[in-house]
């Protein structure tokens, strides 16, 4: 299960405001390595590297949207979610000790299925619990070279109170070889009960050598989310 709500409903708000892109490349922190660069449906583009001070094992990713980075995160060999940052907000999500059922990708690997509840704690205080499950849908396809597995997944997410924040399902990607979740077509529902549909899939896969490794500008759907919520405002 991926950390980040979704990456157009992130995208979306920087486009609120959005200034004309320059083509940019993303440079890892001394000591981390760029892997891959993924250009994404919904706008955006998710560069993974790895760092030599991490325990073995750990990822990392910085997403970008039109407007610039927008979310950092941190998962662990079983895709636990570490960590996960917004630069424009400054908030900081910490996975928090004494989970009920600790996220397992070679669970989900082994037997088809991962149920997963724990909870994570942000710099401010707040404490979110979010429960859930992935499944192998047992469906394999190509994206861009890449052989990819597709998920089902539903995720409920509660504040503090226990009232439901937002509950989300949808279907997104695994890949075996690099142990890790990629996005897909999902539905969330929010505490108000409004929906919201995104389309985050992979597009690209650009490796060292290769045109687009590193690019921070992304490329698909930019134009399209715009249009959607100047017509959304237009209607308000």
């Amino acid at each position: 299960m991926m950390r980040y709500l979704t990456t157009s409903a992130f995208a979306a708000v920087a486009l609120m405001a959005t200034l004309p892109a320059q083509a940019a490349t993303f440079s890892p922190p001394a000591g981390c390595t760029l892997q891959v660069t993924v250009q994404n449906r919904g706008c955006s583009v998710s560069q993974y590297y790895i760092c030599d001070a991490d325990p073995e094992g750990y990822q990392r990713s910085a997403i970008f949207g039109k407007d610039g980075l927008f979310h950092l995160s941190t998962i662990d060999k079983e895709t636990r979610w570490i960590e996960s940052q917004s630069p424009a907000t400054g908030i900081i999500d910490t996975l928090m000790d004494g989970a009920k059922d600790e996220a397992s990708f070679s669970e989900l690997l082994e037997t088809g299925r991962d149920d997963f509840d724990f909870s994570v704690q942000s710099n401010d205080g707040l404490v979110m619990h979010q429960k859930g499950f992935d499944v192998l849908t047992g469906e394999a396809v190509d994206i861009d070279g890449q052989t990819l597995e597709r998920t089902q997944f539903e995720l409920t997410t509660r504040g503090p109170d226990g009232a439901i924040f937002s509950q989300r399902r949808g279907t997104q990607y695994i890949s075996r070889e690099f142990g890790r979740f990629y996005g897909g077509i999902e539905s969330r529902t929010d505490a108000a009960g409004e929906q919201t549909k995104s389309n985050d899939s992979p597009v690209l896969f650009s490796f060292p050598e290769e045109d687009g490794f590193g690019d921070t500008t992304p490329q698909f759907d930019c134009d399209q989310l715009l249009t959607q919520i100047l017509q959304e405002r237009a209607a308000s």
